[in-house]
């Protein structure tokens, strides 16, 4: 992975980062379990992450955090006013509207703070919407997933104050209607939207002879602590969500207003906010200017932009131009027959045969001029002529 000019074939080696690929992987789950050797590389992804955030947010991202950490605080605050911890007046309602307004007719401290923290939130997303042109249209995906859950709580919470408690199945409905749309939206439109500019990226931009270099770079462009990031950013969405409506949920008259849930809202929102940052900034950071938007494969489809993958290629031996049965897959893996006795195998390069086991060589004989050369001779030349 590059910087947001790696498309460039002027690149040069000091623009280079620190690659996911070099990044060390720790063997603390393995060493209880190969199975669980998964979980050394998600940490080590994660980790990777973190430096990435680190080492490249600037200014800008700088701005934006403190945006939506001085939303959150606006918003929530109300000690000295006592708007939110008394229910306000339930008889109004609404943003507009005159006397039947409920907005207007805050406490004018009240009433500044809500619109300065509006005045937070509006510019915060002026500014992702800005900063990440090729994520724009999904990042209006996780805004909508976004209201369906804070409406699903609203709703929840007018028709049951004590939710959870108290609650059949039926309490739960609202929720897991706006989760499962805030699943559909991020996990189906968005991370698919991701992964598939992120396979076409690699197979068109970083397609090379030697399948280590392809293996390499699909390393460098893993995804997996990026989608976890999507997983957890739900969860304290929902824990946030919940806070905040649960604490006013009540009329005022039964309100007993619990600052506790005051303070969950606010900082498991900060986390769910600055997850949503990192959410969209990483797809952008990782393909930069290299796509000019970010869409599945079938939006590439229906809006004629169809990008065919590179076939499978048979080799041909260097000297006598001869076919071999070396063959390049489409992912760049060379497969090449196994040389033992009565087996009908194959294999990568280096690895053992699928069949018998036996060592896959890195050199094949040509059977027209029985020339011993290696592997990666037989694919990329280009004729002379």
């Amino acid at each position: 992975m590059v910087q947001a000019g790696e498309g460039d074939s002027g690149v040069s080696e000091e623009r280079l980062v620190d690659r996911l690929s070099d990044y060390p992987v720790g063997k603390m789950f393995s060493k209880v379990d190969n199975r669980l050797g998964i979980v050394d590389v998600l940490l080590s992804e994660v980790k990777y992450n973190i430096f990435l955030v680190r080492k490249y947010w600037g200014a800008k991202e700088g701005i934006m955090v403190g945006l939506f950490v001085s939303g959150f605080f606006l918003g929530t605050w109300d000690l000295g006013i006592g708007e939110i911890s008394s229910g306000g007046d339930y008889n109004r309602w609404g943003i507009l509207g005159g006397e039947k307004s409920g907005f207007l007719h805050m406490e004018d401290l009240a009433l500044i703070l809500a619109l300065l923290s509006l005045v937070c939130w509006v510019s915060f997303v002026v500014m992702l919407w800005n900063s990440y042109p090729i994520m724009r249209e999904n990042m209006v995906y996780l805004l909508i997933g976004m209201g369906f859950i804070q409406f699903g709580y609203i709703k929840t919470h007018a028709d049951n104050p004590t939710f959870p408690w108290e609650s059949g199945i039926g309490g739960w409905i609202w929720i897991m209607v706006s989760n499962l749309v805030m699943l559909f939206l991020s996990v189906f439109v968005v991370r698919r939207a991701v992964v598939e500019t992120r396979d076409i990226h690699v197979q068109r931009k970083h397609f090379h002879p030697d399948p280590r270099v392809i293996e390499r770079a699909w390393r460098d462009h893993s995804l997996l602590a990026w989608s976890l990031g999507i997983a957890v950013w739900i969860i304290f969405l929902n824990i946030s969500f919940w806070g905040s409506t649960h604490s006013v949920a009540p009329s005022p008259g039964d309100l007993d207003f619990n600052y506790s849930l005051s303070i969950l809202h606010l900082f498991t929102g900060i986390i769910a906010t600055f997850l949503l940052l990192e959410i969209v900034w990483f797809p952008e950071f990782m393909l930069g200017a290299t796509e000019a938007r970010i869409q599945s494969s079938r939006a590439l489809e229906v809006s004629g932009e169809v990008f065919e993958p590179k076939k499978s290629e048979q080799g041909k031996c260097p000297v006598c131009n001869q076919n071999t049965a070396v063959i390049q897959e489409m992912t760049g893996e060379i497969s090449i027959p196994c040389e033992s006795d009565d087996c009908s195998g194959k294999g990568v390069t280096g690895s053992e045969c699928e069949e018998c086991g036996a060592r896959i060589p890195s050199r094949v004989v040509c059977t027209n001029c029985g020339s011993n050369t290696p592997v990666g001779s037989h694919f990329g030349r280009v004729e002379a002529w």
